[in-house]
């Protein structure tokens, strides 16, 4: 899945990954068979590494136990023929695309299409170019040095297909061709010529060399309300929590209140979107309590009643997630 510069990696591009192995009867080792699988996951994620907790968790979806302290790690050591070779790489892979189907992450791909996007509509990056230059005229004098420049890249990151300059150093060097460290004074016209061309560079060379960065941002897609919906224990617990609520001196209050309530102040680890991520989660909320209501009272509902409300406000919630997913920053 794809929302302009980011990218929700989900396992869908590893699903879609060409597992077979090359023709041979030579048997490979456990080492060898996970280096061979991670590479291949790897080359289908834009050449990312994935996190070790996440390909631990794959390896025990499928129960392979890894020891990264010692060398006596069987599975590392044991001998697969090229059947069981291809039979692990899949299962494993398989695994890990569904590690990422409950929980994603979020990259941005960024290989000069954004930028070049812009600058193919004239009236976009005009309107992109005066915006820039009146932020950084910060003085209001009609003039800006040709330092600032830099600045203007900083101000369009990575939403605008931008890198951050430590993570693509080739900027430097984009910026020193067209003079633009020095302290000429630059109108915004001036201003306007002068980034359409290093933009243009900076496309190409995207283009040559694409950068990929993973964003801290959590994705609300209904996965991890499924899994809890379908883990009779875990749910039933959260129920119980919801019953000491109503229990806690709360009985006199509406029954659907006080579900939200406690929604809204425990969703997250549900995997619930905050209320504060934007104001198309308060609507939702809004849209799915009117949807399925209740008008008794906290007292008038018993345990059961309590269980099959809950049960049916998040399912109808992990419905509307997997069609619309939100995405919040972590760090918001």
């Amino acid at each position: 899945m794809s929302d302009g510069v980011l990218t929700l990696l989900d396992g869908s591009h590893l699903r879609a990954a060409d597992l077979s192995l090359p023709q041979s009867d030579v048997a490979l080792t456990g080492t060898q068979v996970l280096d061979l699988a991670d590479s291949t996951a790897s080359s289908s994620i834009f050449g990312l590494s994935l996190p070790q907790s996440l390909k631990s968790s794959a390896l025990r979806r499928i129960g392979v136990e890894i020891h990264h302290d010692d060398d006596d790690g069987v599975f590392r050591r044991s001998e697969l023929s090229p059947d069981q070779a291809s039979k692990t790489i899949k299962l494993y892979i398989a695994a890990i695309a569904d590690e990422l189907q409950d929980d994603p992450i979020v990259v941005a791909v960024l290989d000069g299409r954004t930028i070049k996007m812009f600058l193919e509509d004239e009236d976009d990056f005009a309107m992109i170019a005066e915006n820039l230059f009146t932020d950084l005229d910060a003085e209001d004098k009609g003039k800006i040095q040709k330092s600032e420049i830099r600045n203007a890249l900083v101000h369009m990151g990575v939403e605008m297909g931008v890198p951050p300059i430590s993570e693509f150093p080739i900027i430097n060097s984009i910026l020193k061709k067209h003079g633009a460290d020095g302290e000429e004074e630059l109108g915004q016209a001036q201003f306007a010529s002068l980034l359409q061309c290093v933009l243009q560079d900076l496309a190409d060379a995207l283009a040559a060399k694409r950068v990929v960065l993973v964003q801290n941002i959590k994705i609300f897609n209904g996965s991890k309300l499924r899994k809890l919906l379908a883990d009779e224990k875990q749910f039933s617990n959260v129920v119980e929590k919801i019953q000491q609520e109503k229990q806690g001196g709360k009985d006199s209050s509406g029954i659907t209140q006080l579900v939200r309530s406690f929604l809204e102040e425990n969703g997250l680890e549900l995997g619930l979107p905050p209320c504060e991520a934007n104001e198309a989660v308060v609507l939702l909320y809004d849209s799915i309590f009117t949807e399925i209501g209740n008008n008794k009272t906290a007292s008038e509902v018993d345990r059961d009643e309590l269980f099959n409300l809950t049960k049916e406000l998040l399912e109808k919630f992990a419905e509307q997630l997997e069609g619309n997913p939100v995405y919040h920053g972590l760090d918001q």
